[in-house]
Formats: C-alpha cells, sequence, structure tokens
C-alpha cells in the first residue's frame, strides 16, 4: 500500500485529509493520507522521510509552499507562473515534481456561465492565494486587475512578477484601507483571512457600504472555506449578488492533485459532503 499526506505548519486545522480520503474512496484508491506537521525547520529531514517511506506523493501548505520549490526536480507551468508549489508528485526514481492547483482550483470553482473576458477584476490581498486568482483571471480574459493591500510596498514585489508574467493585463495596486470605487470590477476576490473562523470571522474585507453599490451582476469571491458563508457572502446574497464560496476552490484544487497522484478523477460531490461534515 502507498501512502500520501500534506506537510506544512501547523496542520490542525486543515481539512484536507478529509477531503483526500473521502475523493480517494471515490475511486477505489486503497493508501493512506497522513497528516505531517512540518515547521520549515524541519522540512530538509521531512523530505528525506517522504523519499524513504513509499510516499507517492503529498500536499504543501503554508508556510512551505515557497520553500518546497527548491527541492524539486521539475515542475509544471501553473507552479512556474505562480511561484510556489502546494502538490508534489514523487517519482519512480524519488524525484520531486511539483504542481500547483490552486489556479486550477480557482477557475473551476468560476461556473461556465459566467463570461469575464474583457472585464475588470479586484483582488484583496496580495499573498499566495491572490497569485493563484491573478493566473486564473488572467487566462479567463480579464483585461484589467486592481490589488488592494494592507502594505503596498510590501506588494510591490508580486505587482512586478504578475507584470512581467501578464503583459497584456493591466494592473494597479492600492491601499486597502481607501478602497476606490468597485462598481467597474466585474468580480471581486477576496484574498486576505479575513472572515476566517477563529480570524476576524464576524468581519469582512470591504464596508457595507462598498457592498451597496455593486451592481446585481457582480461577482463575490471569497477565498475564505471556513465558515462555508462568511459575513462577506452573507452580505453579498442579501443584497442579491452573485458568490462563490471558498470550499469549492478547495475541493476542485483537491480533485486535481489525486488526479495528478493517481490519473483517475473523484468524485466532487462526495468531497464536498466529507467537507461539509468535517466544518
Amino acid at each position: 500500500m502507498y501512502k500520501l499526506g500534506i506537510i506544512g505548519y501547523p496542520l490542525g486545522h486543515s481539512i484536507s485529509a478529509v477531503i483526500q480520503k473521502a475523493g480517494l474512496e471515490s475511486i477505489g484508491e486503497s493508501c493512506t493520507y497522513d497528516v505531517l506537521e512540518t515547521p520549515p525547520e524541519e522540512l530538509i529531514s521531512r523530505i528525506k522521510f517522504l523519499k524513504t517511506k513509499e510516499y507517492k506523493g503529498f500536499n504543501v501548505t503554508i508556510p512551505l509552499k515557497v520553500p518546497m520549490s527548491l527541492f524539486l526536480d521539475d515542475i509544471d507551468d501553473y507552479a512556474n507562473i505562480a511561484g510556489c508549489v502546494n502538490t508534489v508528485k514523487i517519482a519512480d526514481d524519488k524525484s520531486f515534481v511539483g504542481y500547483n492547483t490552486d489556479i486550477y482550483g480557482f477557475k473551476a470553482a468560476i461556473p461556465d456561465t459566467l463570461n469575464l473576458n474583457g472585464k475588470s477584476a479586484s483582488i484583496l490581498g496580495t499573498g499566495g492565494a491572490a497569485r493563484a486568482a491573478v493566473v486564473g483571471l488572467s487566462e479567463l480574459g480579464v483585461k484589467n486587475i486592481d490589488f488592494y493591500s494592507r502594505n503596498i510596498i510590501n506588494s510591490r514585489q508580486t505587482l512586478d512578477y504578475v507584470r512581467a508574467k501578464f503583459p497584456e493585463t493591466e494592473f494597479n495596486v492600492y491601499q486597502i484601507q481607501n478602497i476606490r470605487s468597485l462598481e467597474d470590477s466585474a468580480i471581486i476576490i477576496n484574498a486576505t483571512p479575513i472572515g476566517m473562523k477563529g480570524f476576524m470571522a464576524d468581519q469582512m474585507a470591504l464596508e457595507y457600504s462598498d457592498l451597496d453599490k455593486l451592481s446585481k451582476d457582480t461577482i463575490i469571491y471569497d477565498i475564505v472555506y471556513n465558515p462555508v458563508k462568511t459575513v462577506l457572502i452573507q452580505e453579498a446574497q442579501k443584497r442579491g449578488l452573485k458568490t462563490i464560496g471558498g470550499l469549492d476552490m478547495l475541493i476542485y484544487q483537491a480533485q486535481r492533485a489525486i488526479q495528478i497522484w493517481t490519473g483517475k478523477t473523484p468524485d466532487v460531490q462526495t468531497m464536498k459532503i466529507a467537507a461539509l461534515e468535517a466544518l
């Protein structure tokens, strides 16, 4: 029996194991999925462990998504563009191939009926989740993306990076405390942890007045998945806005990881039910 797992620190809040186990069972895979708490200073010893203990692959979460890239033998295009990995496949020769399935998950959660080609978007935050959103939105044809950051100076690196990767897309960055008019944005993404259980769960990254000004066609996409309906999602729905929650992104990126490891496609609905029961 081969093994899969997840590395990161801390992992007490993660429901990845629940989702992945449900997905693997749905395709009849007989393997374990282990939760392997790995502080950054233990990454090298963890890699040696994974190479010698019958592991076929593993997921990577914070704070290891960027440092893990130093230990890979190859990466896919998404991992290269995003600058970080969240899934690793261990080949028969024990080489590590890195993937970024967050971008796939971000895109897959957006219904095919929503056409974003040539439109504008706003992203709250400039971290790893924001990078995944940028790649996904650019591939969907978004022409203009406004970032809103707590620290504009620190966000310059991300801004320079995405401008170089997507020269046909216009990027701007503003202080999140001074949000400009969002009325021209077809989609607004919360890529901050604001609203997450245990972290400002009773708040949202936008003001109520910001939501009041939006047209009914505006899409609010909150990457936070716990709670399933954040304050932002609840308030957007009260105003009749279209919403996308973070749980779908989480499940689709997990589905993609299983496809990479096994070559089979697990049942998304089974994975979602397991996730909802765990939350």
